[in-house]
C-alpha cells in the first residue's frame, strides 16, 4: 500500500483495505469504508458541477455528521478547500468567516440557514448553498445571487475530473479565535494533515480494532485529528453531540469505545461521575488537549479506569499537534507537556533566537512537517508568527519557516517541556481559545456601554472565565441584567461573561493610550483571591 499524500488518501486506502468495516457510525447508523468513499466521490464530483476550482473554499456548518464528514474530504477530494465551522457560532461569527475566507459554497441545514439569510448581503463570493435536510420553508436567496441545491442532488451529479493538487497546497482553513479581533483562520495543508494522522496515530498505536468518540467539534485541530487517525489506521470513527457530559459515558458504553480524546473541562465533569463498569473493559487510552489536566481529575480518570493509558499532549492549531507525554512518565513527571510528536521538533529559544539552557523559559517554536500554512488573508499576523528559524538555532543550510507559539515554557535537562504561559491575552475556557477584543466589539454593539474590557480570570473547573468591566455608555445608567441578557443572544455560550463588573469611567490606560486590560485583569483576580 502506498504511502498517503493527500488527506482523501487516508479514507481512500483503508476503503481498498477494509472495506466493509465501519468507518463512521452517527445516531445508530454505521457507514462502511467502502459506503463512505463512495460518497465522498460522489460529494466531490457534485462540488466539481457547481464550478467548484482549485483552492475554492467550500464551508460546512452542521453538527457533527457524515454530511460534515463527507463535505470536507468531498472538498478536499475535488481539490478545492474545506472550512469547518464551529456549530455553535453565532450567525453574525459565521458570515464573518464565509465573506473572510470568500467561501464559495456552504453546507448546511435549513434551519441554519433562515438564521443567516438575511446577512449573507456581505458574502459576494458565496454562489452556492447545498441543503442536507431541505424543506418548504426555504429563503429566497436569488437576490444574492445563490442558488440553492440538494444534498440529493449534488450525490447524483455526473462524474467529474478532480483539479491536481500536491501535498503541499491548501486542504482547509479552521477558524480559531485570535488575541485581537474576530476569528482568523489557519491554513493547513494536505501534508500537514497527513503528517498530523501518521504522527499521531503512532504513538496512540491506533489500529483497525478500535473505536474513536468524537466528541471534541471538527471545526477543531484535535476534533478533525479524530477523523484523521481513525481513517489512517482502519478505525471506527463514533460522531457524538452531547448535551451532558452523562452522554459521553452513556456513548463510550454503547460504542465500545477505546480512545477518548478531550479537553479538561469534560474531562474534569466526567471524573466527578461514576462510569459503567463496562467502559474499563475497552477503553485503551485517554487523551488530554486543550490546556492543563489538574492532577486531582487525572487521578480520579485513572482510579474509574486503571486500564487505560493516559496521554497529556498539547497542540496549536499553527502546528496541528505538538507534544505528548509519554503513558509511562506520567506518574514522574504529571505537569509536563511531554516531547515533540513523531516527525517534529520543538525548540525554546530567546528572543535573540538562540537556545535555552534547562529550565531557563523561553518561546515554544515548533518545527517540520505540521508547521501550517499561516493565517488566511492575513501577511501581518502571518509574518509575527510564521519566521525564518535563526541560523543559530537551525544549523540548517537553507532557510526553514518555522512557527512561534507565543507560550512560554521550559525545558528540562531530560529533553521533557513544561507550560508557562501565553503571551498575548487569550481567554481559554473550556477548552475554547476566546479573543478578548471580539467578546469587546460585541459588547460595544450594544449601545449600551461606554468602555469596557474582557479577560479571563482563573476558574477551578473551566480554565478560565470571562470577566468584563464596563463603563455605562453617556446617559450614566447601565442595566447590568439587559446587557448580559443581549450576551447570551448574541454570544456562543462559552464567550458569556460570567463576571460583569460595572464602574465609572474612565478606564485605566497603558502608556500607549489603550485600556490597560493587563491591570485590570491584575485587580480583579486580587479581588476574586479574596
Amino acid at each position: 500500500m502506498p504511502t498517503p499524500t493527500l488527506l482523501p488518501d487516508l479514507l481512500a486506502q483503508s476503503a481498498e483495505r477494509w472495506p466493509h468495516a465501519d468507518a463512521l457510525r452517527s445516531d445508530g447508523c454505521a457507514i462502511a469504508y467502502e459506503a463512505l468513499q463512495a460518497a465522498v466521490t460522489a460529494h466531490r464530483d457534485g462540488l466539481l458541477g457547481l464550478g467548484v476550482d482549485r483552492a475554492d473554499r467550500v464551508a460546512v456548518w452542521l453538527e457533527k455528521s457524515p454530511e460534515m464528514v463527507v463535505t470536507c474530504f468531498g472538498a478536499a477530494a475535488a481539490g478545492g478547500v474545506f472550512v469547518p465551522l464551529n456549530p455553535v457560532l453565532k450567525p453574525r461569527q459565521v458570515v464573518h468567516v464565509l465573506a473572510d475566507s470568500g467561501a464559495k459554497v456552504l453546507v448546511t441545514s435549513c434551519q441554519r440557514l433562515a438564521l443567516i439569510a438575511p446577512l449573507l448581503h456581505g458574502c459576494g463570493t458565496l454562489k452556492h448553498v447545498v441543503l442536507t435536510d431541505p424543506s418548504d420553508a426555504i429563503p429566497d436567496l436569488r437576490h444574492e445571487g445563490v442558488a440553492l441545491h440538494t444534498w440529493r442532488a449534488l450525490a447524483g451529479a455526473p462524474a467529474g475530473r478532480a483539479h491536481r493538487v500536491i501535498d503541499t497546497d491548501m486542504a482547509a482553513i479552521l477558524y480559531t479565535s485570535g488575541s485581537t479581533g474576530l476569528p482568523k483562520g489557519v491554513v493547513l495543508s494536505h501534508r500537514n494533515l497527513v503528517a498530523g494522522a501518521t504522527s499521531v496515530s503512532s504513538y496512540l498505536e491506533n489500529h483497525p480494532g478500535d473505536t474513536l468518540l468524537a466528541a471534541l467539534p471538527l471545526s477543531f485541530d484535535a476534533g478533525f485529528s479524530q477523523l484523521t487517525t481513525g481513517f489512517h489506521s482502519g478505525a471506527c470513527v463514533v460522531l457524538l453531540n452531547y448535551l451532558l457530559p452523562r452522554d459521553v459515558l452513556r456513548s463510550m458504553e454503547r460504542e465500545r469505545v477505546t480512545g477518548l480524546t478531550a479537553v479538561p473541562p469534560l474531562y474534569i465533569q466526567l471524573a466527578s461521575l461514576e462510569w459503567p463498569p463496562a467502559i474499563g473493559q475497552h477503553l485503551r487510552y485517554f487523551a488530554n488537549t486543550g490546556g492543563h489536566l489538574p492532577r486531582e481529575t487525572l487521578a480520579a480518570l485513572r482510579r474509574r479506569v486503571p486500564q487505560a493509558r493516559p496521554f497529556l499532549m498539547y497542540g496549536l492549531t499553527e502546528a496541528f499537534r505538538s507534544t505528548y507525554l509519554p503513558p509511562h512518565e506520567v506518574d514522574r513527571r504529571p505537569d509536563s507537556i511531554g516531547k515533540a510528536i513523531p516527525n517534529a521538533e520543538v525548540l525554546v529559544l530567546r528572543e535573540d533566537g538562540t537556545r535555552c539552557a534547562p529550565d531557563e523559559p523561553g518561546e515554544l517554536v515548533h518545527r517540520g512537517a505540521l508547521v501550517s500554512m499561516g493565517y488566511w488573508n492575513d501577511p501581518e499576523r502571518t509574518a509575527e508568527r510564521f519566521r525564518m528559524l535563526p541560523a543559530m538555532a537551525s544549523g540548517l543550510p537553507l532557510p526553514e519557516t518555522a512557527v512561534f507559539s507565543g507560550d512560554t515554557v521550559r525545558m528540562d535537562s531530560e529533553g521533557f517541556l513544561y507550560f508557562i504561559g501565553r503571551r498575548d491575552e487569550m481567554i481559554k475556557s473550556s477548552g475554547y481559545r476566546i479573543s478578548p477584543t471580539e467578546v469587546e466589539e460585541l459588547l460595544y454593539e450594544t449601545g449600551l456601554v461606554g468602555e469596557c474590557a474582557a479577560f479571563g480570570i482563573a476558574h477551578p473547573a473551566l480554565g478560565q472565565v470571562v470577566h468584563v468591566v464596563v463603563t455605562p455608555a453617556s446617559d450614566g445608567v447601565l442595566d447590568a441584567e439587559k446587557l448580559l441578557a443581549i450576551c447570551r443572544a448574541r454570544m456562543p455560550a462559552y464567550m458569556v461573561p460570567a463576571h460583569l463588573n460595572v464602574r465609572e469611567g474612565p478606564l485605566p490606560r497603558n502608556p500607549n493610550g489603550k485600556i490597560d486590560r493587563k491591570l485590570l485583569a491584575a485587580s480583579s483576580e486580587q479581588h476574586h483571591d479574596r
